[in-house]
């Protein structure tokens, strides 16, 4: 949100739809933080992708029409290109969530944890 609110343009949309799907991964990994980052990412995509389908049904779109918060969450109207966007995201949050996970055992390794 803060891209969209910060940013103009086409950007800022490409961003925040990754950006949606990072902080899915983040949410995942902070539910079940010893998922593989592989694993975790793919929950995260498979969620993303599928707020994005359930657009087609028309429901969030009702749901925005009373809410403030459903927009936010669930979107109002499906966009295919959103669907790579999200696999863009979801790269992200595997590539972050491995690259932490190597760190923290290189470290435990050399007994700073």
């Amino acid at each position: 949100m803060g891209v969209r609110s910060a940013a103009t343009g086409a950007w800022s949309g490409y961003a925040g739809d990754a950006l949606y799907t990072v902080l899915v991964v983040a949410l995942v990994v902070a539910a079940a933080p010893r998922l593989r980052p592989v694993v975790a990412a793919g929950i995260a995509l498979g969620f993303s992708c599928a707020v994005e389908l359930f657009q087609l049904t028309g429901v969030p779109a009702a749901l925005a029409a009373r809410s403030r918060l459903a927009p936010l969450v669930l979107g109002t109207s499906f966009h295919a290109p959103d669907l790579l966007r999200y696999a863009v995201g979801a790269a992200a949050g595997w590539a972050v969530h491995a690259g932490l996970r190597r760190r923290a055992r290189r470290s435990d390794a050399a007994g700073g944890g």
